[in-house]
């Protein structure tokens, strides 16, 4: 039996290359869909290597570099039946010390390529009368954090992308959804885990799962997601975050 539904799927991870992309990667390829890692490292391609999978090289946050890769993408695998969204930057720092550039990197990379990404996948999934699109949110989409005003701000406008999203692709067959991480051990903030361990006790205690998580802890939420089995869903962001937010 398949279980998600995705044997055969064509499968778009931006972002792949990263910790939660890679995991997501790595849990697509698994549950039978042919994956296309994008990303703007070598990464992409040790990832879609150990996955059996194709990579393409592009800066989601350069209009015409990802133009240019989904265009390859469509053109070499002929449509995308699944979009996962994964791209992302965080520039920690205070609010009054914050520059001009971090802030116009970060909403770039997190929000505008997603927005860019989306509405052409979209646009291709609706010709085709289905598709799952997976953005990743965060649970700074709900709350504003300490010492990340653009990554909050980035991540609250892909919560509400989506469910905008979801409202104009649903009748077109379309599901788009989002995945909302808490603190997952990646190496976006490894300034706390690596070297803040007193924050990371501060966590840890507030957390009801009582540990941080790992990237493996996306994959199933993923490709629920992903599957026919949340073919009802539409506009949802799912917080994956240990109970975070419940307390």
């Amino acid at each position: 039996m398949d279980v998600w539904g995705l044997d055969g799927r064509v499968a778009v991870v931006i972002g792949g290359g990263g910790g939660l992309g890679a995991a997501m990667s790595e849990g697509l390829a698994g549950a039978g869909a042919s994956v296309v890692v994008v990303g703007r490292s070598e990464s992409a391609e040790v990832v879609a290597s150990r996955i059996g999978g194709a990579a393409v090289r592009c800066d989601a946050s350069v209009p015409d570099d990802l133009d240019g890769a989904l265009d390859r993408i469509r053109r070499e695998h002929g449509r995308v039946d699944v979009l996962v969204a994964a791209q992302g930057i965080a520039v920690p720092g205070p609010l009054l010390e914050h520059s001009d550039g971090a802030w116009d990197a970060t909403i770039a990379t997190n929000l505008t390529s997603v927005f860019r990404a989306c509405r052409t996948v979209g646009g291709w999934m609706a010709e085709q009368g289905r598709g799952k699109i997976v953005t990743v949110a965060s649970m700074l989409s709900f709350s504003g954090g300490l010492n990340v005003a653009a990554y909050a701000a980035s991540k609250g406008g892909v919560a509400q992308l989506t469910k905008a999203m979801a409202n104009e692709l649903a009748p077109r067959g379309v599901n788009v959804n989002a995945i909302a991480p808490g603190y997952i051990r990646t190496n976006a903030n490894r300034h706390i885990w690596r070297d803040n361990p007193v924050r990371t006790q501060e966590i840890v205690a507030r957390l009801p799962a009582g540990r941080w998580g790992e990237p493996a802890d996306m994959v199933g939420p993923l490709l629920f997601l992903c599957s026919p089995h949340s073919d009802y869903l539409h506009g949802v962001v799912l917080p994956v975050d240990g109970g975070w937010l419940s307390r």
